[in-house]
């Protein structure tokens, strides 16, 4: 392995190692702000339930004012069945009294179910509002305990950061530029190994000739498939 490849191996496990820590740190923060958004949900539910409950007692209201009319009307009808004079007039009479009586059950029912209904639902406020708190206070300590998580992490990063600076310094600008386009757009792999023909890269088969000459291992080549820069290592005994 030539001196230009072994420096570039050194930096890539370097860049790996860099990448896990990013990861390390990207998990800790989605575990985060996928606890937030279940807060956020619960908080959502609530105000849904809460609405619901406010959509209830209006309709409640206007019920309770459409019985109280009925209500008057039916007195009203009751006390003019003393002043007709024919029996038509009196049925007529009785059959409007039992039909306003018969919608003032309607609507009073309905109000028994919208009271059954607020009740039900002012239940489930208050069981969201209490994991809602419970949630809250233990979000509070895991954003602590996150943070320092993430702190520690990003400590072994930075080590990490220096090692990569001074390690670069050793390849020249132009393989060193050339690696880390490959590493951009080749999710994270710019160097690969070639074993028995096959770079470990995209696992396509390289032209024999190439790999004849990647054999005497004092020269790299670029994969013609994926373009990453192989190299043969020899296998220890």
């Amino acid at each position: 392995m030539n001196e230009e490849i072994a420096q570039l191996t050194v930096l890539q496990t370097i860049d790996h190692i860099i990448d896990t820590i990013d990861s390390q740190i990207q998990e800790e923060q989605d575990a985060l702000d996928n606890k937030s958004a279940e807060l956020a949900d619960r908080e959502t539910t609530i105000e849904t339930l809460t609405e619901k409950i406010e959509t209830l007692e209006k309709e409640r209201r206007t019920l309770e004012v459409e019985i109280a009319d009925e209500m008057v009307h039916v007195k009203n009808r009751q006390s003019k069945m003393m002043q007709v004079q024919t029996g038509r007039e009196q049925t007529a009479l009785l059959k409007e009294i039992e039909d306003a009586k018969k919608g003032v059950k309607e609507k009073e029912e309905k109000v028994v179910t919208i009271m059954e209904k607020v009740e039900q639902l002012t239940a489930e406020i208050e069981e969201n509002k209490n994991l809602f708190k419970g949630e809250t206070e233990l979000l509070q300590e895991e954003t602590e305990n996150v943070k320092k998580a993430i702190t520690a992490i990003t400590k072994k990063k930075k080590t990490q950061e220096k090692k990569r600076e001074t390690q670069a310094k050793k390849l020249k600008k132009q393989i060193l530029k050339k690696y880390d386009t490959l590493r951009q757009h080749r999710n994270g792999l710019g160097v690969v190994k070639v074993v028995n023909g096959v770079c470990q890269g995209c696992f396509m088969t390289i032209p024999p000739q190439q790999y004849n000459l990647l054999l005497r291992g004092d020269q790299h080549f670029d994969c013609p498939t994926c373009q990453r820069i192989m190299y043969y290592e020899p296998v220890e005994e």
